[in-house]
């Protein structure tokens, strides 16, 4: 399988054709008609510690951005309800910085997410950063669905993309998360200047890891950030990640997440021909993303539809 995930970023569009009809089956086989939506809340913005080379919310980023606080309790749950009334099955909270130390903000997070399970029906999840394992398991206390923690790119790959920490540090927060009982969504960028076996490498560790949902980001090259003059990359290459994943990862969700509508371009629709069957819709951290009407109309003429909780 490995050297037939190898040969899938080498193919050409003809030949990548050819294995839709594999990736379609193997999608509906695990999802059916269906699609799950996520929606993200960036809930603490900007003024992160951390030097990662493609984040405008980095130290070392020059990007014109917001930056705030955390917000309140009221504003992450009325960002959850409008998330359901527009076709979320995941609603995520975001925050920028190494990871949430701060007691005040674990409460406020806490509470949130207790507001949101007792009020919104859509599976809550999380992304805060390296956090320790006594915070983790409060998060699974009041009913976090998923923490998300992306590994990024390979071990070879991370020091050229951030060296405020290590690869090593995000692999034992996944970890602790696990450890605390609770799911974990990982996953990586794409188009970083990695090389076909970092993409494979990153495969093998979230294997290893045994991540229970995985997103693909494409990187989005911001003005102002490290890698702001990165070729962003072409609608077949994104295809091909999409497919490759989907073949080695054939029991997990899949969401395409930051940087398709810039990636897939004209090719969207294609995503979900490769195996997608989750989607990152709404705005992005700090760029924005495709309207969730859009998105609606487009699962629509695919006819797929978005995943609802059912009671």
């Amino acid at each position: 399988m490995r050297q037939t995930t190898c040969d899938i970023f080498q193919m050409e569009f003809k030949e990548l054709f050819r294995l839709f009809a594999h990736a379609t089956e193997l999608r509906e086989r695990r999802s059916g008609k269906e699609v799950s939506l996520c929606f993200i809340l960036n809930a603490k913005a900007g003024n992160c510690p951390q030097n990662c080379g493609f984040c405008s919310q980095s130290a070392v980023s020059r990007a014109d951005i917001p930056r705030y606080p955390l917000v309140s309790v009221q504003e992450i749950t009325a960002a959850a309800e409008a998330a359901y009334q527009n076709g979320a099955y995941h609603f995520c909270i975001v925050t920028s910085g190494r990871g949430v130390r701060s007691k005040a903000e674990q409460k406020t997070i806490l509470a949130a997410i207790e507001a949101i399970r007792s009020s919104v029906p859509v599976k809550v999840c999380a992304s805060l950063g390296i956090v320790d394992g006594s915070f983790l398991k409060k998060l699974r206390e009041v009913g976090l669905h998923h923490f998300h923690h992306n590994l990024e790119t390979s071990p070879g790959f991370f020091p050229e993309v951030c060296t405020s920490h290590t690869f090593q540090q995000r692999v034992r927060t996944i970890e602790a998360a696990k450890t605390a009982g609770l799911k974990v969504c990982s996953g990586g960028i794409f188009g970083l200047g990695e090389s076909v076996q970092d993409r494979l490498d990153l495969a093998s560790w979230l294997q290893r890891l045994e991540v229970d949902s995985i997103p693909l980001n494409f990187l989005h090259p911001v003005e102002g950030t490290p890698m702001e003059s990165r070729t962003t990359m072409k609608p077949i290459e994104c295809l091909q990640v999409i497919t490759a994943f989907r073949l080695l990862f054939q029991d997990k969700p899949l969401v395409v997440c930051g940087g398709r509508g810039m990636g897939l371009r004209s090719l969207g629709p294609l995503m979900f021909a490769a195996g997608a069957d989750g989607l990152l819709t709404g705005d992005y951290l700090t760029t924005k993303g495709k309207a969730p009407r859009q998105d609606a109309e487009m699962l629509a003429d695919m006819g797929l539809s978005p995943k609802r909780l059912r009671s």
